[in-house]
């Protein structure tokens, strides 16, 4: 069942027709969605955009999308985005539930998030407490709430024919959903029940490393000059001071799991500018290289290093030999997230190898670092 807001009574269109204007189309609604929490009775309610409504009939259901949204916390430009994608796909709408989390930040006051939790502008992007005093449960991790919000999905009382999730971040989302992808905990357990779960990562700032290693100008690794960043290892870049939600998880032993989880790894060959505003410039992001571009695949390649230290072997599932981690390069699109996840591999990770693929839609290279 879908929301009201995605249907336009006839009048509208004949009014709009007789006048010759262009007809707006409603602007996404948000829903408060209640996510219960085992160890305390009331839980909390956290904003999402969906194309189904949530306390609705959900038994048809059987793949979900989960998209975040970058630095501007914009989750209707997401889901916006996502539902056209889906539109022009050829999937049924009444079996993909496309669901964009919608993180509150503190300049979110005008929003209607009342007795939501809220962020620090950035905080939430890698996994950082809600702010205190908000009305909402100490010490509630962003990674957390994705926690949450795959074990309502999960719920074969809720959804029992779903069989699919994807996690899609872009730009500060796809930082949430890379690191999400490293230290989740439930990612196992879902995938014991039946569920297929995979990572959509496209043009974060940053990645979090397993080690005290990077990438040097000699094309080898070895860990980076302190004198010249002190703090490069320090969590959201690497295993040092890590965030609460993972506190006392090893690095070797994150490494190894997180080599057997399904990610893909997009970035634009055009996402190469310096100086972009909303480029993370500290030193320990410096640190992985200067653009994002590079960033990329300095990691890609210091996955396939870490592979061949592991007891897990390649990047890929021991049994089956099948690659579980994949890089792609979109051609000809730099920060756009429209356009990364419209790409020709964009729109196959999402809604599969069947769905239809626009003209316009940039082409993909894979990547074998």
């Amino acid at each position: 069942m879908r929301p009201y807001h995605f249907l336009c009574p006839l009048s509208v269109f004949v009014l709009a027709a007789s006048l010759a204007l262009p007809v707006q189309a409603a602007a996404p609604v948000w829903q408060r969605l209640h996510l219960p929490v085992p160890e305390q009775q009331a839980g909390y309610d956290f904003p999402v955009y969906a194309n189904h409504v949530l306390k609705g009939d959900l038994r048809q259901i059987r793949e979900v999308i989960i998209v975040q949204h970058g630095i501007q916390r914009n989750g209707n430009d997401y889901y916006a985005a996502a539902m056209a994608l889906l539109q022009a796909s050829g999937r049924s709408q009444d079996e993909v539930l496309v669901l964009a989390p919608n993180f509150p930040g503190k300049p979110d006051v005008d929003k209607g998030f009342e007795q939501m939790p809220v962020w620090s502008v950035q905080g939430w992007t890698g996994g950082d407490a809600a702010l205190p005093g908000t009305g909402t449960l100490a010490g509630l991790s962003s990674l957390q709430v994705l926690d949450d919000i795959a074990q309502f999905l999960a719920d074969k009382s809720r959804l029992p024919l779903l069989k699919k999730i994807t996690f899609a971040g872009h730009s500060g989302g796809g930082q949430l959903v890379h690191r999400y992808a490293v230290l989740n905990h439930v990612d196992e357990s879902l995938r014991a029940r039946g569920l297929d779960v995979q990572y959509v990562v496209a043009n974060p700032s940053s990645y979090l490393h397993f080690t005290p290693d990077r990438l040097q100008r000699t094309g080898q690794f070895a860990p980076y000059d302190k004198t010249i960043c002190p703090a490069y290892d320090d969590y959201r870049y690497g295993m040092q001071n890590m965030v609460a939600y993972a506190r006392g998880m090893a690095g070797k032993d994150l490494s190894q799991r997180h080599l057997q989880r399904q990610v893909t790894y997009l970035v634009g060959s055009l996402d190469t500018d310096p100086n972009h505003r909303v480029l993370d410039k500290s030193c320990a992001a410096e640190a992985q290289g200067a653009t994002r571009f590079e960033r990329a695949h300095a990691y890609w390649a210091y996955e396939q290093y870490l592979s061949g230290q592991s007891q897990a072997g390649k990047v890929s599932d021991k049994a089956s030999g099948k690659f579980v981690h994949h890089y792609f390069d979109v051609q000809g699109v730099g920060h756009d997230q429209s356009k990364m996840f419209g790409s020709q591999c964009g729109v196959r990770l999402l809604f599969g190898d069947q769905a239809t693929i626009g003209k316009q839609a940039a082409q993909c290279k894979s990547v074998q670092p």
